[in-house]
């Protein structure tokens, strides 16, 4: 193992894009190109914008770094056209061996997916990876967290967009662990009544409504809306309802599958099938269903596409679920025998982001940008969760009453398994030990 990958598995870091997958594990490969995705699709985040306006240096160390470890001999900064202060930022500041790819503003132009095709014109083949075909693809923020990891500095921090029904939105380099409620003390009163959280997100975050839970080193965004919003009903849906209604409404118009970002790229997935498969069971319902398999969980189908207001999404993940257990998952290879030619109309089916943020009603909030806000304090408590994403969640190695200092370890996977240690984000005394190592400043 080479003294980065090493270094980066030692400092924690996973891809701060959301996915969360083990970075350590990504890099160790040789690439030709190498994509910083600044293109940040979900609509109000700001996060990554004030990462290359803020963090411009380790930004572009950590892309030079990355490149010299992977042999490639180009980097590639994605952003939307709509980040004009981020372009203007940092286009004087970009080395010969870095270029700007100005992205559409659609949704979801920030996918890996899509970011490749569209700086490569090859496509990652289907249940592949960027690597099969020569590129690394890593969120800015990750990059950051490489370039301090070269400098045997822990990921301890995240940064966060919160958004929505607060007196004042910002985003924030906010210590992980620390609880939703003193985050969003941050940005003043909340606006409504019943709030919940989107934590990630509108189109892919999850619903939270228990504010002494906390952030973690993928959180990205909180959009704080009302329990009442539609968004928060549709993503709020159980598996029984979803199915129970998408059995009996969904008309088979295609609109989900014609919409599909990965479906225009040529890839094996048709949620209309998934969505037919309802009706259906045995051979032919698994027939149908195994078109969910390529679903990439963008949510185009259930939020934009669908004119009943249906869940095809939802039926998607759940499906995917089921193929595995029932052991139909396909392998790589029979995906990548039903891929297609990329769909002609496919440059002029992307979501345009303004009119995504209508249609999910944010439209209100979108008028106030979440500016920079430097949190330099320690907040008086944080629990960070003992869980994974992907990989191994690490198993604690302090108990009740340790001192530890910020940068600490405080939990770590086995040396063989796919994961990465925990690190304590303020100095303070371990109060209790569980899913959620707790700790208390000042202590």
């Amino acid at each position: 193992m080479s003294d980065l990958i090493q270094q980066v598995r030692n400092a924690g870091v996973v891809g701060a894009g959301g996915a969360g997958f083990p970075c350590y594990v990504k890099i160790d490969c040789r690439a030709d190109l190498l994509i910083a995705n600044g293109a940040e699709c979900e609509p109000l985040l700001n996060k990554d914008q004030m990462v290359i306006q803020h963090f411009t240096g380790p930004l572009l160390q950590g892309m030079q770094l990355l490149m010299q470890h992977t042999g490639a001999g180009r980097g590639v900064l994605a952003l939307k056209k709509k980040h004009r202060a981020s372009i203007d930022h940092i286009r004087p500041l970009l080395p010969d061996n870095i270029d700007l790819k100005i992205m559409p503003n659609v949704y979801p132009a920030g996918d890996e997916y899509e970011l490749v095709y569209d700086i490569t014109g090859q496509r990652i083949p289907a249940g592949g990876l960027p690597r099969d075909i020569g590129v690394l693809v890593q969120n800015v923020e990750t990059i950051v967290n490489v370039c301090r990891a070269a400098e045997d500095r822990p990921v301890t921090h995240t940064m966060v967009t919160v958004h929505g029904e607060v007196e004042r939105p910002f985003t924030a380099w906010l210590p992980i662990g620390m609880v939703y409620s003193d985050v969003l003390a941050l940005a003043g009163a909340l606006s409504c009544d019943d709030p919940v959280i989107l934590d990630g997100g509108a189109m892919m975050g999850s619903v939270v409504d228990d504010f002494s839970l906390s952030i973690g080193s993928t959180s990205s965004g909180l959009l704080v809306l009302p329990r009442t919003a539609a968004v928060i009903a549709t993503r709020s849906e159980s598996e029984r309802r979803f199915k129970r209604i998408g059995k009996a409404a969904c008309d088979q118009c295609t609109l989900c599958t014609e919409m599909c970002p990965r479906y225009l790229l040529g890839y094996p997935i048709q949620p209309h099938l998934v969505m037919r498969s309802l009706l259906t069971t045995g051979a032919t319902s698994e027939t149908l269903s195994v078109h969910a398999q390529a679903c990439c969980e963008c949510n185009i189908c259930t939020l934009w596409a669908c004119p009943e207001q249906l869940n095809p999404r939802d039926v998607c993940v759940a499906t995917k679920r089921d193929l595995k257990s029932h052991g139909l998952w396909q392998t790589a290879q029979q995906l990548q025998a039903q891929v297609r030619p990329v769909h002609a109309m496919r440059e002029y089916r992307g979501v345009p982001t303004a009119r995504l943020v209508r249609r999910l009603g944010l439209e209100k909030y979108d008028r106030r940008p979440a500016d920079w806000l430097a949190f330099d304090t320690q907040p008086a408590r944080v629990a960070i969760a003992l869980q994974a994403r992907s990989g191994v969640a690490p198993a604690a190695v302090v108990k009740p009453g340790d001192r530890v200092d910020a940068g600490d370890i405080i939990a770590r996977p086995a040396a063989a398994a796919l994961g990465v240690p925990a690190h304590a984000s303020i100095g303070g005394t371990v109060t209790a030990v569980g899913e959620r190592v707790e700790i208390q400043a000042g202590q």
